[in-house]
């Protein structure tokens, strides 16, 4: 049995017996991972613009920027994707011992890790939009458009039933907080 397939009864005649539920974390331990994994990506992305840098020999055309921005979604996106495929939760989750996990899987399926990081971008992506739209380019201006996106994407939480943000909903995924470790 491959780890992403749908966890099957080892036995035809008792079902099997019903895993504990884990709870949903808090919006704020969920936020405070978010704020801790700002610190971890920076240091991947640093690492993956150095690279770029060394590739492209610094240049600077607008092909070039934009190349590099490219860049930067598709490590992030490997970072995140692998990282909740390979133990469902990144160093910052795992610290605050949340992961993602989805109903009837061992392992999330690279499809359903895909689908989370670019659902996730709508924390995001609509604040951006609404700069391009409107020309806003001063980062007071910036951090307000973000902030208004992300405090909307995180009420989606408060709305859930299950206290699920919009993206795990939208991508069959949910969040646990994962009990202490007895030592």
């Amino acid at each position: 049995m491959q780890a992403t397939e749908p966890v099957a009864s080892t036995t035809a005649s008792a079902p099997p017996a019903p895993a504990p539920a884990l709870p949903t974390p808090t919006i704020k331990r969920r936020v405070t991972v978010m704020v801790y994994e700002f610190f971890l990506l920076f240091a991947v992305e640093m690492l993956a613009v150095l690279v770029y840098i060394l590739l492209t020999g610094n240049r600077q055309e607008p092909l070039f920027q934009h190349g590099l921005k490219l860049w930067l979604f598709l490590v992030t996106g490997l970072y995140f994707t692998w990282c909740w495929r390979d133990s469902g939760h990144t160093l910052a989750m795992k610290t605050w011992r949340i992961k993602v996990v989805q109903a009837g899987h061992v392992r999330l399926p690279w499809r359903t890790a895909i689908v989370r990081y670019l659902l996730a971008w709508a924390w995001f992506a609509p604040a951006l939009v609404i700069c391009a739209i409107f020309g806003l380019h001063a980062k007071d201006e910036i951090t307000i458009a973000l902030a208004i996106g992300i405090v909307a994407w995180a009420l989606t939480a408060v709305l859930d039933k299950d206290r699920q943000f919009l993206h795990d909903r939208l991508a069959g995924t949910r969040l646990v907080h994962l009990p202490k470790l007895k030592r």
